[in-house]
């Protein structure tokens, strides 16, 4: 069994320690709470997305083989999402391949944000930045880009490319910076 978790717990649970019920009550009015998302394997195609907030624990589970967890305020609401890549076809694209999902804290509960079934290319991995969403997707058998998308809205949307038509090596290194 192999779990995963990103912690990104807000300022919030410090700054209540330091001032007290006044400024608990506060953060909780504002809806500042720490949170966690952590995904656990259950098999090989079978993974439960998990939010742990200092209130709440909610479960979403996700019958696909999941090969990476990510977490980050995609739409700038101030809550943190989780992004996770599944592995599956879908109506518009059947065949089976790499694919994002956001979901979102929604008053404790995960709720779906989008569940994306293709950015530019061919999605490889994807790591969650500087408000952006960077990609690296093959082009070709041979041709690799590098991508930032940002939400707007509806979904992601392209930004611009860090890089693209280059080899898989220095597209491993493009996608890291």
């Amino acid at each position: 069994m192999t779990n995963y978790t990103h912690r990104k717990t807000v300022q919030c649970r410090m700054l209540s320690a330091v001032c007290g019920l006044a400024v608990y009550g506060w953060l909780a009015a504002t809806g500042c709470q720490a949170q966690t998302f952590t995904l656990t394997q259950q098999h090989d195609s079978l993974f439960t997305l998990t939010l742990t907030t200092d209130s709440t624990c909610d479960k979403w589970t996700l019958p696909y083989p999941v090969y990476r967890l990510d977490t980050g305020d995609v739409d700038g609401d101030g809550s943190t999402d989780a992004l996770v890549g599944v592995v599956k076809a879908t109506r518009f694209y059947p065949e089976i391949g790499r694919r994002l999902f956001i979901f979102k804290n929604y008053h404790g509960l995960i709720r779906p944000l989008w569940m994306g079934s293709k950015l530019g290319g061919k999605l490889c991995d994807f790591r969650f930045a500087d408000g952006r969403v960077r990609s690296m997707e093959a082009m070709n058998d041979s041709l690799y880009a590098v991508a930032d998308y940002r939400w707007s809205g509806f979904g992601l949307v392209f930004e611009r490319f860090v890089a693209r038509d280059i080899g898989h090596e220095e597209a491993k290194k493009a996608f890291k910076e």
